[in-house]
């Protein structure tokens, strides 16, 4: 399963963990991505999304019904 969130696009970013002296490796920040499910009214049932805070906020604030509809759910 990709970790990347179907709604906001956010992905996984590439960085630094640095020590206390100052010694650089590779490391990976993960989006925070949570199963949620959502009601259809349309079509009387849950989807389940696995989606980032970010995308529930947004989901909360316009409706998952407005987010299909702006097709802003992609899962490329």
């Amino acid at each position: 399963m990709a970790k990347k969130c179907p709604i906001t696009g956010k992905g996984p970013l590439v960085g630094n963990n640095v020590s206390h002296a100052n010694n650089k490796t590779k490391r990976r920040y993960l989006p925070n991505l949570q199963h949620k499910r959502f009601w259809l009214a349309a079509e009387r049932r849950f989807v389940r999304l696995r989606v980032t805070a970010r995308g529930i906020k947004l989901i909360d604030k316009i409706g998952i019904e407005a987010v299909l509809q702006q097709g802003l759910l992609n899962y490329a």
